[in-house]
């Protein structure tokens, strides 16, 4: 058995800051399916914070608050913003290389944004963070990087007793094996949830394992009806979900239908600056409405030596795809993007699940409410891990390190081909999602969808009795629980508010003004 102070699973900046924080006084395990492959890795946009003298934190906080259609924790509110800062500056002493313009930070603008509060290392800032962070990891004596391990269950019995989170079983992909990692305390940091659609901004590993072994072991979850839908993604055959970042409307980029209609007008008088809930779905009804497979998102109007300057990266990648954006409408589509629930959190990190923590998307934190501001994800993350990893080290002796824990009790044996294959059962399920379960929802596709999800998730738990445990078998698993667990919740919320539409119930309802709460088999 692997046993340490403190086991994190997962690997972007929430569980590596987190990580950094406590390891001069604690052995760190970091157990992760892919170090450098992760949602940060790919958040082009970068952190909102409130820099400019001009800006204020109210106006951060309000500007919250209006995106989050009533469901935000206004002390939670307060508090991210205002810490805001200090993370910042934390960052910059780490050697994070941030844009600069004369002298000081250059700040981006985005939709929902009242001022400019985006920080940002050109158009690659979870890049830039993942790449310090990972290198400062790898390099403390006390955190110990498990690259190609997936967390399979938490473990919840120990000599010592049940009912609290002592580790978790892992697998070790190279050999199959299962080990029991032992912890003090177990902080989940896995990320979201967006391969259970089949267009996502998201990387092949966001498949919802936090949120499915939490929910599993006993944990509280909240809010899983809010799937943001990122606006703009490169709609090409290749592109697999490629996001053209918020920033491009923040510097002007207009959104055109195909005879070159400037269409957000019609729908917003924030125009291209409305949050991601109102700009998808006037795509989606601009689609609709004229039968037409994407969108444009025009930015040729400004100066082409500015944009290939300001957006490096996304002008080459557009480039290899023959779509030159100085001189070309980019074709986009929305894809799903965000989890705005999650694991319940208090104000430091902890769950409902004695010694678990959650910290990032895989979180809820009440931060986001029913719909996320932009940039407001890393910036969570960042405050959440900080006050976690001070939580811990004020606890950490607390709790002892079990001495032994159950023997992991699955199967050994080879996987058995049963039914349709694996990855046809998770193209099923996405197609699923994607038709029944997306930017607007009707009773019947819900229905429809619990029912076709409901049993392939009784097919998929008869199969991890029997068959050895893998990647591909878990992933699916977890993809089907947390799937189901959406569908349930947005069942449930007879309402629309924020990112949950529902054609039924077309307009919010006071009485839903409340969370959306999943624990074991109940829902309230």
């Amino acid at each position: 058995m692997n046993r340490f102070d403190v086991l994190v699973v997962g690997s972007g900046i929430g569980g590596l800051s987190y990580a950094l924080k406590v390891a001069d006084r604690a052995s760190v395990a970091v157990v992760t399916k892919e170090s450098a492959e992760s949602s940060t890795h790919y958040a082009q946009g970068g952190i909102a914070v409130v820099w400019d003298p001009a800006d204020s934190f109210a106006a951060h906080v309000q500007d919250t608050l209006r995106a989050g259609a009533g469901l935000c924790r206004p002390e939670v509110v307060e508090m991210v913003v205002r810490e805001g800062p200090e993370r910042i500056r934390e960052l910059l002493e780490w050697g994070v290389p941030f844009t600069r313009r004369d002298g000081d930070l250059d700040l981006h603008q985005e939709g929902g944004h009242s001022h400019p509060r985006i920080v940002h290392v050109r158009d690659q800032t979870g890049r830039a963070l993942q790449e310090v962070l990972l290198e400062r990891a790898r390099a403390h004596p006390n955190v110990h990087l498990f690259d190609h391990h997936m967390a399979v269950e938490l473990i919840t019995r120990a000599e010592s007793g049940q009912g609290a989170c002592y580790g978790a079983y892992v697998l070790e992909s190279s050999t199959g094996r299962v080990h029991a990692f032992l912890a003090r305390l177990t902080v989940l940091a896995t990320g979201g949830a967006g391969r259970v659609y089949l267009y996502t901004s998201n990387p092949p590993v966001a498949t919802g394992d936090g949120l499915a072994m939490a929910y599993r072991a006993g944990a509280r979850l909240a809010n899983l009806e809010f799937i943001q839908f990122h606006p703009t993604t490169l709609y090409h055959p290749e592109a697999d979900g490629f996001l053209l970042s918020e920033a491009l409307r923040g510097y002007g980029a207009y959104l055109r239908t195909a005879d070159g209609e400037r269409f957000m007008l019609r729908y917003d008088e924030r125009a291209e600056l409305a949050p991601r809930d109102v700009v998808a779905r006037a795509i989606e009804l601009e689609r609709e409405r004229r039968n037409q497979p994407c969108v444009y998102l025009d930015v040729t109007h400004k100066p082409a030596s500015e944009v290939r300057e300001r957006f490096p990266y996304l002008y080459q990648t557009c480039l290899r795809y023959g779509i030159d954006i100085t001189r070309q409408w980019i074709p986009v589509v929305p894809a799903a993007h965000y989890v705005c629930g999650g694991v319940v959190v208090d104000l430091w990190g902890r769950t409902t699940l004695p010694r678990l923590y959650a910290i990032g998307e895989v979180s809820h934190t009440g931060l986001h409410g029913a719909n996320r501001l932009a940039s407001n994800a890393l910036l969570e993350a960042l405050v959440y891990a900080h006050r976690a990893a001070q939580a811990t080290l004020a606890e950490l002796r607390m709790f002892a390190l079990p001495r032994q824990v159950p023997d992991w009790e699955g199967p050994v044996g080879a996987e058995p081909e049963q039914g349709l294959p694996l990855v046809e059962r998770r193209e099923r399920l996405r197609q699923t999602m994607s038709e029944c379960v997306g930017l607007v929802r009707s009773p019947k596709r819900l229905e429809r969808a619990r029912r076709r999800v409901r049993r392939l998730l009784k097919e998929l738990e008869a199969l991890s009795g029997s068959a050895r445990p893998s990647v591909a078998l878990l992933e699916l698993r977890n993809l089907t629980q947390t799937a189901y667990l959406i569908i349930r919740a947005a069942l449930w919320r007879r309402e629309s508010r924020g990112l949950h539409y529902r054609t039924d119930y077309p307009e919010p309802d006071p009485r839903f003004l409340r969370d959306t709460i999943l624990e074991a088999a109940k829902i309230w």
